[in-house]
């Protein structure tokens, strides 16, 4: 098992990890070599075994797993990792199309299902995609945010600070959420954009907006302190 760093293209920002989960090494190398283009850090792993250590060792942000592996296969790994209570979203990779092992895998815990061969742009598109289904989930469990001296009550949709209530909108609370699950690393305006309005006409000058109305009510009259600008890339709270 190897670990390779990936060549960031911002070198403020986390890059969100995948475990590739593949034996056969040419393509294993392309699926590490596109993945850290596309701005990911990859871990690579060549067997079932080693994708469960993977997991629990460096809790990666989404799994491309193969079904065939020399040891226990795709199916075997998707239940012990989830036997493990692990919900990282797994997109399983296999050459057999037949409809039965497609529901077999979604059926042990897989979230998606790609057929050899594949388009790679695909496969970037459908990574992609599990990445924001996760976000949103963890932003939908994220109930109360501490922000400096004022806390965010996101079910009331309210900001406080001691006694003094201040109402929230909608997407003030569902960027708030966002960025409170990725705190302290910067989150593109793209992805807050795609997260929080959706396939919308919307632009990301509709989330600086937001941004500015956010830091009137968290820290007003002041320089940002907690909403901070990531120049080139989007905000981050910290």
């Amino acid at each position: 098992m190897r670990r390779t760093g990936g060549r960031l293209r911002r070198v403020e920002e986390r890059a969100q990890t995948i475990l590739v989960v593949e034996d056969d090494p040419a393509l294993a190398l392309g699926l590490v070599d596109t993945l850290e283009f596309e701005g990911f850090s990859v871990v690579h792993a060549k067997t079932g075994e080693g994708a469960v250590s993977a997991v629990r060792e460096h809790r990666p942000d989404c799994v491309i797993l193969d079904l065939m592996l020399p040891d226990i296969n795709g199916y075997q790994v998707c239940e012990r990792v989830r036997a493990g209570n692990s919900a990282v979203p797994i997109l399983m990779l296999t050459a057999r199309s037949q409809e039965v092992d497609k529901i077999r895998g979604l059926s042990v815990g897989a979230d998606d299902y790609v057929t050899k061969p594949f388009s790679v742009g695909e496969l970037v598109a459908r990574v992609r995609a599990l990445l924001r289904r996760a976000t949103r989930a963890n932003v939908a469990q994220t109930a109360v945010i501490q922000i400096g001296d004022r806390v965010v009550d996101t079910a009331a949709q309210t900001i406080a600070r001691g006694d003094e209530v201040e109402p929230l909108s909608f997407h003030e609370v569902a960027v708030l959420k966002l960025l409170a699950t990725r705190r302290g690393e910067p989150v593109e305006r793209d992805e807050i954009l795609s997260s929080v309005w959706g396939s919308t006409t919307s632009t990301t000058r509709t989330v600086d907006n937001v941004i500015v109305r956010l830091r009137k009510k968290i820290e007003p009259g002041a320089e940002p302190t907690h909403i901070l600008t990531v120049y080139g890339v989007g905000y981050k709270l910290v």
